[in-house]
């Protein structure tokens, strides 16, 4: 069992910055892949980021190409989301995820609100 525990959103003008966290715990935590989604209000959750755990490539959505950066801390089992020039569209609830062994974990989620 992995457990994924997110921090880090909050509120936010336009053209501001956040970096997000998230930490796993688990025994068994051995992603391939760890990333971040995000789904806003009356829509449906949407991919945000990625991370190979083993080479650290990574893709993005190419609304945030430029803007939203991953990362990780393998001593920490952490992974970030550094997500600068914030716009109200990304405005959402984001979620962090973990894939292993065929299955993927989700954590709770945290707010992140931009305003204009």
């Amino acid at each position: 069992q992995v457990e994924l525990v997110e921090s880090g959103g909050g509120l936010v003008q336009a053209g501001g910055s956040l970096r997000l966290s998230c930490v796993a715990s688990g025994r068994t935590f051995s992603p391939y892949a760890m990333g971040w989604f995000r789904q806003a209000p009356g829509k449906e959750r949407e991919f945000v980021a990625r991370m190979n755990w083993g080479v650290g490539s990574t893709d993005y959505k190419d609304a945030v190409k430029g803007r939203f950066t991953i990362s990780r801390d393998n001593a920490k089992n952490t992974v970030y989301l550094q997500m600068s020039s914030l716009k109200p569209e990304d405005t959402a609830v984001y979620f962090c995820y973990s894939d292993q062994s065929s299955l993927r974990y989700w954590g709770q989620g945290t707010q992140v609100t931009v305003s204009s």
